[in-house]
């Protein structure tokens, strides 16, 4: 569907422009490695469409689903 790729390619430019620390390098590598592989990134889609829904705009949801992705790829890292 082609309003979800464009939610995706959103979320990705923000995602890209992260300006995450660069030590300690064992932390922050993975999770610039794990962000780089992509995914589906249904959360935080989920999470600007649910804003939109209930009347609100994306641009002001960006940053609680960035939040919510990070969460989530911590979560895989933790597990590995």
């Amino acid at each position: 569907m082609k309003f979800i790729e464009d939610y995706i390619s959103y979320i990705e430019s923000k995602l890209v422009n992260l300006n995450l620390p660069s030590q300690p390098v064992n932390l922050y590598e993975p999770i610039t490695y794990f962000l780089k592989l992509g995914g589906k990134r249904i959360r935080p889609v989920l999470t600007l469409l649910s804003t939109e829904l209930f009347g609100g705009k994306k641009e002001d949801a960006l940053d609680a689903a960035i939040a919510v992705e990070l969460f989530h790829n911590f979560t895989l890292i933790h597990d590995d």
